[in-house]
């Protein structure tokens, strides 16, 4: 079972003043959830391990606690939420050593970077140091774990992470394993999956009903989250398989 991260980009919309989380929508070529809504993540890089990386914010040993991780994997799960985040929108929860972030990463510069990271001609310790930037831990927040059911051919142990679009960035569609991305009301995405107008697996239905809940970008970022193991079954339910999750877990109701 691979150990994998994923982040719920957040804003609040120039427009409506609403809480709205980033979502791509997979290629239909890829061995795992093809065509399904996601949000940006992926699995871990061996290299994320890397004890040289230039960190600011919560230490490891702080988000070992959080995560219930031994401290390289708490560091390995933050650097793959970040570095994924940067490869597949643009984003970068980084900044100068002399604190605050980037403020922009468009140019043909970041997207040469970008693409050896995805490439991985290029750890994302070399790229840090390389532009003389920290990653800035505390951006993120622990969300929840979703473990991929038994019997999947390919199974994630994923950490889901809540994020604020830093000042200044944009998102964009660096394609690769998108070709669709939106930015959404949490709630309408709910209701479009509801309508079997957009296909999301129970997690990213889930979190995006649990963002919903909390109505704004300042509620999201400081909701006290307690992190456990969420596995979900398949059973047979009126005759079709379908994903079932455990009791207690607040995954509507299509």
């Amino acid at each position: 079972m691979r150990p994998a991260a994923t982040v719920m980009l957040l804003h609040e919309s120039a427009a409506v003043g609403e809480l709205e989380v980033y979502l791509l929508r997979r290629t239909s070529s890829m061995r795992f959830a093809p065509g399904m809504h996601v949000f940006p993540g992926g699995g871990v890089d061996e290299r994320d391990t890397d004890r040289d990386i230039r960190w600011a914010g919560p230490p490891p040993a702080e988000w070992a606690e959080r995560l219930d991780v031994a401290e390289p994997s708490a560091r390995a799960l933050v650097c793959a939420a970040v570095r994924e985040t940067f490869e597949e929108s643009g984003v970068l929860m980084a900044g100068p050593p002399s604190g605050g972030v980037v403020a922009d990463t468009r140019g043909e510069d970041w997207e040469a970077d970008r693409e050896a990271l995805v490439g991985r001609s290029l750890s994302f310790t070399e790229f840090l140091r390389k532009r003389d930037l920290v990653l800035r831990s505390d951006l993120l927040r622990a969300w929840s774990r979703w473990i991929t059911p038994p019997g999947e051919t390919r199974r994630f142990d994923t950490r889901f992470f809540a994020a604020a679009l830093p000042e200044g960035q944009q998102t964009r569609e660096v394609g690769g394993e998108a070709d669709r991305v939106a930015w959404m009301r949490p709630a309408d995405a709910v209701a479009a999956w509801r309508r079997g107008d957009l296909r999301m697996l129970p997690p990213t239905v889930t979190s995006c009903a649990e963002l919903a809940d909390c109505g704004s970008l300042a509620a999201a970022m400081a909701a006290r989250r307690t992190i456990f193991p969420i596995e979900p079954e398949m059973r047979e339910v009126g005759g079709k398989l379908r994903i079932v999750v455990p009791e207690g877990v607040p995954y509507p109701q299509s």
